[in-house]
């Protein structure tokens, strides 16, 4: 059941992100993109929050600095955005220690620069 779940949700952030890009097109600034993929999850009742605070904890310290989680899709899957010309490996490094961070196991980095975006789209599971 759980597996089904996260297939269909992993269906519908595909499917959101396919029809931001294939509206847009390439070549926009990565908030364009964050914004109306909001939107589209919004009009398709899928429950997201954009720029959701992920503080850094040292040891039992919570320091006063945090990343920010581009896009938090039903409380659990983690999309990263970009809109860059080559997507490196401190991309996927920055989407695994959000994970971490985050205790979730499901995150998606998202190149929105890409001809079709099928080959910018990378699903990432944490152990």
């Amino acid at each position: 059941m759980e597996k089904e779940r996260r297939d269909i949700i992993t269906g519908q952030i595909l499917d959101a992100s396919i029809e931001v890009h294939r509206y847009l097109g390439p070549g926009l600034l990565e908030s364009t993109y964050e914004i109306c993929l909001m939107k589209e999850f919004q009009l398709r009742g899928i429950a997201a929050e954009r720029q959701v605070r992920l503080p850094i904890k040292y040891k039992e310290y919570e320091l006063d600095q945090d990343y920010r989680i581009d896009i938090l899709v039903e409380k659990e899957y983690i999309l990263e955005l970009k809109a860059v010309e080559v997507v490196l490996p401190i991309h996927q490094a920055q989407i695994i220690t959000y994970l971490k961070l985050a205790n979730k196991r499901i995150g998606f980095l998202i190149n929105f620069n890409e001809v079709k975006l099928i080959n910018g789209f990378k699903r990432i599971i944490q152990g």
